[in-house]
Parts: structure tokens; sequence; C-alpha cells
């Protein structure tokens, strides 16, 4: 006797094992962070390893600073505003940073400092970094992945801990 399995249980059962060779595979090649357990299935906040971006004394108002993060293939962007906005750091809370992609179709965006505003070439796309990366025009329909930043008050530094929103491209912000 032959018992039938149904396409839906068979995709639930085969995607498990799945999800769980790739995160032996990308625990096994140290991509997750070190000494934090495996990303569990659904979860909202994946594993960041923290990493220094900047010095608040060195970033000057309207000149964005580049880093690349989680990792070397998400280009980023740092930038000081002059004013305070919401979820920046810094003495003056006014320092946030963005994933420099695209949420349209992932083409590089650059900072227009006269207009204060995230422009991508490609699509006519602007977002709006002091309203937490808002899209404000063009083709794109989601807002710029911001970069969550922890300020050192002692020593004056930035780190990038996390990412809000999801980066073009990914399925999740940790290849």
């Amino acid at each position: 006797m032959t018992s039938k399995i149904s396409r839906r249980n068979f995709l639930k059962l085969g995607g498990g094992g799945i999800a769980a060779t790739g995160a032996s595979l990308a625990t096994g090649a140290g991509l997750l962070a070190p000494g934090r357990a495996e990303a569990e299935t659904g979860r909202a906040t994946l594993p960041y390893t923290p990493k220094r971006v900047g010095l608040a004394k060195r970033l000057k108002t309207g000149r964005p600073e580049t880093f690349t993060f989680p990792d070397e293939a998400s280009p980023c962007a740092l930038l000081k505003t002059g004013q305070p906005v919401p979820g920046g750091v810094g003495p003056e809370r006014d320092i946030v940073a963005y994933s420099t992609l695209c949420t349209h179709m992932g083409c590089p965006i650059s900072y227009d400092a006269e207009a204060r505003t995230f422009k991508c070439p490609c699509h006519f796309s602007i977002f709006d970094p002091e309203m937490g990366g808002q899209m404000v025009d063009g083709q794109a329909t989601e807002n710029l992945p911001r970069i969550i930043l922890e300020y050192d008050d002692r020593h004056g530094t930035i780190t990038a801990v996390a990412v809000e929103g999801l980066i073009y491209g990914r399925q999740s912000n940790i290849l």
C-alpha cells in the first residue's frame, strides 16, 4: 500500500531540512557571529557582529562616510545631519546610517547635501535620512534599511550593531 503525501506537507517537511542544512553550513563557515547561537527560524533580529564605523568628532555635517555592514557586500553611509533626528546617536543625536542600495532595484544611491536627501540615479527614488530613511518619491516602495548605531560617550566611537529593514536582494541581512 502506498501512502500519499500532499504537496504542501512535502514542502513543509523538505523545507525544514534545507533550513537546518543552511544554518549548519553558515555556522560551520563562521558566517554567524562568534559565540552566538544559530539564528532561530523566523527570528526578527539576526545575530550581527558589531563593527566600529567612525568617530563622532571626525564627522562633518552633510558629508557621509562610507562603510560596509553587516558584511563586505553591503555598502552603507554614516551621516551627521546637523540636527537631532529620530534614531540619531552622538552628542547631538544627529548621526544616522543607512544602506546605500536603493530598495527598488539595488542601484547605489548617493547623498545630495543641498536637498538633504539620498537619491537613486537609476529610477529617481528619493529617501529622507532625517525621517528614518523614509521613501519620499520615486519607484521604491520601501524605506532605506537603517543601520542601528550605538555611541560610546567616553571614546566618541560609533558602532553599527544591527539593521532595521531588509537590504536589497537579501532574504536575510546576513549572507
